[in-house]
């Protein structure tokens, strides 16, 4: 996939005119934390010559970083929107644009409170394996300026297990509901705290102000209209946490978008080929 942007259409130029694919990132472009296909990234940039294409996902900048670039290519490089942490960190054609801070809104009275039960909580917890990273909040300058920084995720196995690890934690988790049980056990004792629970990818779940779900992202696509003049009328959006609870819920039903639910990058793949004839 090639890294300069300058090389496709204009956004107001593209073939199939107001109409953008935004995609989620696990398990829709990727395997769960592992790197995109090389057959993936050059579906996604002849896709690109077309409509503009974007993606949403929970995660901090960094790891869709791993995931969608290399050492040599800037992910922000081979989309036209990058929403890191559901849009609260967002890149237009490789620029920044303006992000907000989850302990700026919630206060670090209320923050510490939900992280030290938290913290509580997984002590308590009796899953196959425990290691570290448990609550991912990371927020500072230079390299770590775009890390996690308007959401927390939690993981009640932590989220350096390795990816075996990992699979046989979301098999558990599939019969004892630990993060089922986990998040019914925050929105009984926080019940004030105007949050948001989302269940995603195989071994966490996110944790953010209500109305900040992927949902957020869309009012940059609404803002494209002032900036090029590009109404994006219609938002493809494929996802496969679709289901009540999923992190991909909201927005594949919100009225805005269209949307596509998937099992993984292959049937990802599948679609996009079918709908552009590709």
């Amino acid at each position: 996939m090639t890294q300069a942007g300058s090389v496709y259409p204009p956004l107001e130029d593209r073939s199939v005119k107001e109409t953008i694919c935004l995609f989620d990132v696990d398990e829709t472009l990727t395997p769960a934390r592992r790197a995109a296909s090389p057959q993936m990234l050059q579906l996604l940039s002849a896709l690109r010559y077309r409509c503009a294409i974007g993606y949403v996902g929970g995660s901090d900048l960094i790891k869709q970083q791993e995931q969608l670039g290399t050492p040599a290519i800037n992910v922000t490089s081979l989309f036209d929107f990058c929403f890191a942490e559901n849009g609260l960190t967002a890149f237009r054609l490789g620029q920044p644009l303006a992000s907000a801070s989850f302990i700026g809104w919630l206060g670090e009275d209320k923050y510490k409170q939900l992280v030290n039960f938290c913290l509580r909580y997984i002590s308590e917890i009796d899953c196959p394996v425990k290691r570290g990273t448990f609550v991912e909040f990371r927020c500072g300058s230079t390299l770590t300026q775009y890390l996690r920084n308007g959401m927390i995720n939690i993981s009640p196995i932590g989220r350096n297990a390795t990816n075996q690890e990992r699979l046989e934690f979301n098999r558990f988790d599939e019969e004892h509901k630990i993060r089922e049980k986990f998040v019914a056990a925050l929105k009984e004792k926080f019940p004030d705290f105007g949050l948001t629970f989302s269940i995603g990818g195989q071994i966490s779940f996110d944790v953010f102000p209500t109305g900040w779900d992927k949902t957020y992202c869309l009012q940059h696509l609404e803002h494209e209209k002032e900036i090029s003049g590009v109404d994006y009328k219609t938002i493809h959006f494929f996802g496969d946490k679709t289901h009540k609870g999923g992190n991909d819920y909201e927005i594949y039903e919100d009225s805005r978008t269209i949307g596509h639910a998937v099992t993984g990058p292959e049937e990802t793949m599948k679609a996009v080929r079918e709908m552009f004839a590709m």
